[in-house]
């Protein structure tokens, strides 16, 4: 499911908002994807990346976010 506004999610270390995830990304939100069963999102679009969202688990849940340019320049 694609949101167009922003849900807040968490893991056991954190709660992300979208302030915070801003100022983590440094860039503006417009959609996340929620896989059906997830309490996660997969992927989030900002104006210039889609961040890929992938959960971590060792002693306790965590993500990490790779940001790709949404639109690359090829020469």
């Amino acid at each position: 499911m694609i949101l167009c506004q922003w849900k807040d999610f968490s893991t056991d270390t954190e709660i992300y908002t979208q302030k915070m995830f801003e100022e983590l990304v440094g860039d503006e939100f417009d959609a996340m994807m929620f896989e059906e069963g997830k309490a996660i999102p997969s992927y989030i679009w900002t104006v210039n990346f889609v961040c890929i969202i992938k959960q971590n688990s060792k002693m306790y849940s965590d993500i990490s976010i790779t940001k790709i340019h949404r639109n690359p320049v090829c020469e």
